[in-house]
């Protein structure tokens, strides 16, 4: 098979599966969890279909913090089940299967004269219990440095922003952070089409049962039933429109998105304690693109799920006032270049603050026999999918080989071709398969940027339309760049973006 996703296999794919007969496993939903699941249910050697409503990340997948939690956040709530399990998969993904996609990111919480010294010791002591999850996961302090403690200056020298003023030194630690969120999502697709599944966007399921769907196609209307054994329901959010059983409490997690200068360049996250609370922070985070993302909350989020959340005032106010308590110049809302918001499709466990509820995934069979995979983080997506998939093959009675996704690198992960002389952004986001994102390009100038300022190549706008099924702009800029997160910088790249586009798909 063939790892490129573009228009022509969609159609040539969806006119085929007019024929198709009866397929092993239907997955509903292409997000990160959607996408871990064919790409597991394809290597069981399973007959797969993953059809997507919209685009590939198109919902919470591509709203997170971009980081792999190895569970620090989850043993200060008490969570240790849910801690280990992060730990262990943040260490998959960091050695075996997406090692190009993530990093190790260290983070500062700074320790000021006003600091509660129980404060300070039950951070310490998360620390060092997060320094042995590493290790009981096995997990390389090359791959993830230990926690340790630090001056003053070397606070500074990795976060400038922070205050001087009653500083003491700092509690660093280390954690995973993706270059990208959606740049996963489609890197599990691809992987998956290359391992046969058939690997479908703008395609919405309607009467879904446990064992059928009519697939409409969104940008012709073309309809047409297809038979499944198994179904699964990986719509996150979406999951109650797919199967009504099931019971979501959303919670809004916002981030703002600030130049990087306004904190002197970082190469640290900063972690700020929330005033009141032992155990929860919001981070100021170092990203791609010469950003800084400040977050998150969490906020109850009932009612219908709107395509784009959108932060509040509210939630905009407290991150930038919470930030502020440990940065020497305090940020203003004019500092503020973007926003943006997700729902976390949390199960309905009953009262209580959305911040209490728990983050681990629930697997159910609904009335009429769909597998639901509910609930669950960015972090844990493949044991989430491996669980999903042993469901349906135990419901359905399918012969499959056993899971096998802990070993299978994802496209970019093999470094399969030297990448000397390349930008070093564009290496971050494609790895072993740089070379050839640039060397496979047909147009003009492949290397030049898209917009003066903006580290994205034209050769990464092409290589998103003919190998990651980008179908229009907005695909482009909203989830195979994150151009889009800032928009002033999509305005500026948008005509750039829409003439290549145009190029390729007339």
């Amino acid at each position: 098979m063939s790892t490129a996703l573009d228009a022509a296999r969609r159609a040539r794919e969806l006119d085929e599966l007019t024929s198709a007969g009866t397929v092993d496993v239907l997955v509903i939903g292409g997000g990160v969890t959607g996408a871990g699941v064919a790409l597991d249910a394809a290597t069981r050697g399973l007959r797969t279909v993953l059809v997507e409503s919209r685009d590939w990340a198109f919902g919470t997948s591509r709203w997170s913090s971009k980081l792999v939690h190895g569970g620090l956040r989850y043993l200060a709530a008490g969570r240790v089940g849910v801690a280990w399990e992060s730990a262990v998969e943040r260490g998959v993904l960091m050695t075996r299967t997406a090692p190009h996609l993530v990093r190790a990111l260290p983070t500062v919480v700074p320790l000021f004269d006003r600091t509660p010294r129980r404060q300070q010791a039950l951070i310490h002591a998360g620390f060092l219990a997060g320094d042995a999850l590493r290790v009981a996961a096995r997990t390389p302090a090359g791959v993830l440095p230990r926690a340790r403690l630090v001056s003053p200056t070397q606070a500074r020298a990795l976060a400038p922003a922070i205050a001087s003023a009653g500083l003491r030194g700092g509690l660093v630690a280390y954690d995973g952070q993706l270059i990208d969120d959606a740049r996963l999502v489609v890197g599990l697709a691809r992987t998956a089409a290359d391992a046969g599944a058939v690997m479908l966007t703008r395609v919405r399921a309607e009467q879904v049962t446990g064992t059928s769907a009519r697939l409409v196609d969104t940008r012709t209307g073309a309809t047409t039933t297809l038979a499944a054994r198994a179904v699964i329901n990986a719509a996150g959010v979406w999951a109650g429109d797919v199967d009504p059983s099931v019971r979501l409490r959303p919670s809004r997690g916002t981030h703002l998105v600030l130049p990087a200068a306004a904190f002197g360049n970082p190469t640290a996250s900063i972690t700020v304690p929330i005033p009141g609370s032992l155990s929860r922070y919001v981070f100021a985070m170092p990203e791609q693109l010469g950003r800084v993302y400040v977050g998150l909350t969490d906020e109850d989020a009932p009612g219908p799920i709107p395509d784009e959340p959108q932060a509040t005032d509210a939630e905009i106010d407290f991150l930038l006032a919470t930030v502020n308590t440990a940065l020497g110049r305090a940020l203003t809302r004019t500092d503020v270049l973007g926003c943006y918001a997700g729902l976390r499709p949390l199960v309905d466990t009953g009262a209580g603050s959305t911040a209490d509820l728990s983050r681990q995934h629930l697997v159910s069979v609904g009335p009429t026999g769909v597998v639901s995979v509910l609930g669950g983080k960015l972090t844990t997506y493949r044991r989430m999918a491996q669980d999903a998939v042993d469901q349906a093959v135990s419901t359905a009675a399918l012969r499959a080989g056993p899971c096998r996704t802990r070993e299978v690198a994802l496209v970019g992960a093999a470094k399969s071709a030297s990448t000397a002389g390349l930008p070093a952004a564009l290496v971050a986001r494609y790895g072993g398969e740089s070379r050839a994102v640039v060397e496979g390009a047909t147009l003009r100038d492949p290397l030049g940027l898209i917009a003066e300022g903006m580290d994205v190549t034209r050769a990464e706008i092409e290589h998103a339309v003919t190998h990651e099924g980008a179908l229009d702009v907005a695909d482009v800029l909203d989830r195979r760049t994150r151009i889009g997160l800032v928009p002033a910088d999509a305005d500026r790249a948008r005509d750039a973006v829409g003439e290549i586009v145009a190029a390729l798909l007339g």
